[in-house]
């Protein structure tokens, strides 16, 4: 079985063609969703990539929150459909509801573009499981929206339930509370996480990092049943 990964493109999109790399090089087979596809074709997992959706009018993610393809995106994630958000994309499942929180712009009020170090705090999500609980890694981090804030209810549950996926380690690049990085929903098949993953994937592109390749290996392995 080769595992067919869907990686949607907005208009704005910029790390489409990145992801798709990444998902190649773990093994999986990427697979082009434009915006306006209803169906997903027959896709096993699905990866909403960085960039200004949109422009990212009004606020960031929130036209392409509307597009037709997330119709169906909501739809299967509810039922199970394992689904990664990387910046963009983290900033789009907030608007979907399928993440709790909001993304606001960064404390800063400036552009941000950095080798970030995370520490990975949960490792049992779709997307985490090949890395450990408290394992720390580099990852690029590019944005001007990045600040996540939530309630106060929200993150003491988000705490509670262990769904924090990643925290930012020794520098908050944006503002964001309690230093979030990245949230899974219950479920655990719902991932979003401001840093870039795809951008550290092989040791002579992007950052010489390679740290960023589990994401997409971990989901390789739960659908293949590795």
């Amino acid at each position: 079985m080769t595992a067919r990964i869907g990686v949607v493109t907005f208009p704005g999109s910029l790390d489409d063609r990145d992801t798709q790399r990444a998902i190649r090089l773990a093994g999986a087979e990427p697979v082009a969703l434009w915006h306006k596809d209803k169906g997903l074709h027959q896709v096993d997992a699905v990866v909403l990539p960085g960039g200004f959706s949109y422009g990212d009018y009004l606020r960031a993610g929130a036209i392409s929150r509307f597009s037709p393809v997330m119709e169906t995106v909501i739809e299967q994630a509810k039922a199970g459909l394992p689904v990664l958000g990387i910046c963009n994309g983290f900033q789009i499942l907030t608007e979907a509801h399928l993440l709790p929180g909001g993304m606001l712009g960064n404390d800063h009020l400036h552009f941000i573009c950095r080798d970030q170090k995370l520490r990975v705090e949960n490792a049992d999500t779709a997307w985490t499981t090949d890395y450990s609980a408290g394992q720390e890694i580099h990852i690029p981090l590019k944005n001007m929206d990045g600040r996540y804030v939530a309630d106060e209810y929200t993150l003491d549950q988000l705490e509670a339930e262990g769904r924090v996926a990643f925290r930012y380690v020794d520098f908050n690049p944006n503002g964001s509370l309690r230093d979030i990085a990245g949230i899974t929903n219950e479920a655990g098949n719902v991932v979003g996480l401001m840093p870039h993953p795809e951008h550290a994937v092989e040791p002579l592109v992007g950052s010489g990092r390679t740290d960023g390749l589990p994401f997409f290996t971990s989901i390789l392995k739960k659908l293949v049943g590795a």
